[in-house]
């Protein structure tokens, strides 16, 4: 075997190597995916970073004003401060109690921590009631230690290609009417103060997939320089078995 083919093999297999960080990245999501239309949750917007040399400093997630929530709560996080925007609605709606709401919660941005590289974070809010819709987006800004956002925003259409950048989104179900109840999960789940059950199955299994393809990159990629490796060794016994 000529020794070009030989490190040509060689630098292939590293590339295969090397190309296993992209392969392995994941979306911002909104944990659970699903829940109960005119009932309340724990959403938990997990948020991981994808950059190999910037640490995400500043998270930011939009609430829809035109589906409005009208109770919107933070859950402290350590290591980090939120600042709540609320914004004034151009129809005011109203609360079990009947009273009227006209202002809602329309953006909340988590400072002053950081999610170093090849780690995730989870940010948590209680909302409710749901709005009586079949889904609800959450545009999303992850901002990085070098100024660079990326911006968590595109819409998912059915049927189509999953966009670059797609938003957080909720899918929202016919509920019982009771307000109370638990949003559709799969399997067992956390359950938080105010009694709501949630579960991270789906987006765990997000993560379980991107590692999975990460492995079997990082296998294939290992083969390849193994096999290179075999041959280069088998060409130098040959030629010194010659002479």
């Amino acid at each position: 075997m000529n020794k070009r083919v030989v490190t040509r093999a060689l630098v292939v297999a590293a590339g295969a190597v090397l190309a296993v960080a992209p392969m392995a990245s994941a979306h911002v999501t909104v944990n659970p995916g699903e829940a109960a239309q005119g009932g309340f949750a724990a959403l938990s917007f997990r948020v991981p970073n994808e950059q190999q040399d910037a640490d995400t400093t500043s998270v930011e997630v939009n609430i829809p004003t035109d589906h409005p929530i009208a109770s919107v709560s933070v859950k402290p996080l350590a290591g980090w401060t939120y600042k709540v925007e609320t914004a004034k609605l151009d129809t005011p709606i109203k609360t079990d109690d009947g009273d009227e709401v006209s202002e809602a919660v329309s953006k909340i941005t988590w400072t002053g921590g950081t999610i170093k590289p090849g780690e995730f974070q989870e940010f948590e809010i209680s909302a409710g009631p749901l709005p009586e819709t079949d889904q609800v987006s959450f545009p999303t800004i992850q901002t990085y230690s070098k100024g660079e956002p990326v911006r968590w925003i595109d819409k998912t259409v059915e049927g189509q290609p999953e966009p670059e950048h797609p938003a957080p989104t909720l899918k929202l179900v016919k509920g019982t009417g009771d307000h109370d109840a638990e949003p559709a999960t799969s399997g067992g789940g956390d359950e938080n103060a105010s009694g709501v059950s949630v579960t991270n199955a789906a987006s765990q299994s997000d993560v379980d997939t991107a590692n999975t393809l990460g492995i079997v990159g990082i296998v294939v990629g290992v083969l390849g320089l193994g096999v290179a490796l075999f041959a280069l060794l088998r060409k130098r016994g040959g030629g010194t078995a010659a002479g």
